[in-house]
């Protein structure tokens, strides 16, 4: 059988973070019209392992329009590797100015520290001293900008992960305008870890001109500007969409499996590589003794589910943790 272009067999050598983990994750929705303290901000779709345990916390952003459901297969991934994933809906019908999403996304994170344990299954504790910031597309500008101090966070943050970021269209920079086009200019001293799509930059030509992820603001330009410790990779052969869920319902769904360039291999295999390189990662700076898969992935690019160029991994200054 031909193999489709931009997908690999999974192996059983394959590196331990593109398979499922040991974890069994479950979910849940809390709304944010609740009364009480605990009520958050915004409606949250949270994934945490089912096993009793203290686990790190990843707040997740979502693309441009889209619903936080649309990742649930890559949420499912990252927290069957011992993660809780909370996932803000930061708006469902007109999307707010970017500063507007920004502000939400504070608020959201502030909240975390007062409400975020009382809505948490029973055995489950949160470890707040180690939360990521992940976000996708425009969500994943937003990660970015809270990571510099835009809509004054007062929570903390260890690590950030940008998942094809984009911080414009072709008429422009949205706001905030957070980039500056100079190397190393981001003032952000966590570690980051970007990762974008080859197909992203790409438009479907006259009816849709407008590519997904435009060059100037995707994922080149955003790794350029960050400081050491930081790591690029990129997914050659898949577009900007490519890791959300199969077969999304709904006109929104419809329009977010339609208005980008597409990979013509299956989504799967890039739900992995996203959510392996994302606990990978996280494992590298929260685990002494877990840095194993994500020196393998920097050092060997073609151990993943997709084909991986410009791969790089800077740590000419490094944290500890």
């Amino acid at each position: 059988m031909a193999q489709l272009s931009g997908t690999k067999p999974v192996l059983s050598t394959a590196v331990p973070v593109f398979l499922p983990g040991k974890y069994n994750p479950t979910s849940k929705t809390v709304d944010s019209s609740t009364s009480g303290q605990s009520s958050p901000p915004k409606p949250l779709l949270i994934f945490t392992p089912s096993e009793k345990g203290t686990y790190p916390v990843i707040l997740f952003f979502h693309g441009f329009y889209l619903r936080n459901y649309f990742y649930s297969d890559l949420f499912h991934h990252i927290s069957s590797h011992g993660f809780i994933i909370v996932a803000p809906q930061l708006y469902t019908t007109i999307p707010p100015s970017g500063m507007g999403e920004v502000e939400s996304a504070a608020k959201v994170a502030d909240w975390l520290q007062s409400g975020l344990q009382s809505v948490l299954p029973e055995n489950i504790e949160a470890n707040l001293e180690n939360l990521a910031l992940v976000g996708h597309s425009r969500g994943g500008k937003t990660a970015f900008a809270l990571a510099l101090g835009y809509g004054d966070p007062a929570q903390s943050f260890s690590l950030l992960v940008g998942i094809d970021p984009v911080a414009g269209t072709r008429c422009g920079e949205t706001t905030p305008k957070i980039l500056t086009y100079e190397p190393n200019s981001f003032n952000i001293s966590i570690p980051v870890t970007v990762i974008g799509t080859g197909l992203g930059p790409e438009s479907k030509g006259c009816l849709k001109p407008c590519p997904c992820a435009p060059k100037k603001y995707n994922h080149e330009e955003f790794f350029n500007e960050c400081k050491p410790p930081k790591a690029h990779f990129n997914a050659k052969d898949y577009g900007h969409m490519d890791m959300l869920d199969d077969d999304l319902s709904g006109l929104i769904g419809k329009l977010a499996d339609s208005m980008c360039v597409n990979g013509k291999g299956p989504r799967d295999p890039m739900r992995r590589c996203v959510g392996g390189i994302v606990v990978a990662f996280l494992n590298y700076y929260y685990f002494k003794d877990e840095k194993a898969d994500f020196d393998t992935i920097v050092n060997d690019p073609s151990v993943a589910p997709v084909v991986l160029d410009q791969v790089q991994f800077d740590t000419t200054i490094n944290l500890k943790y």
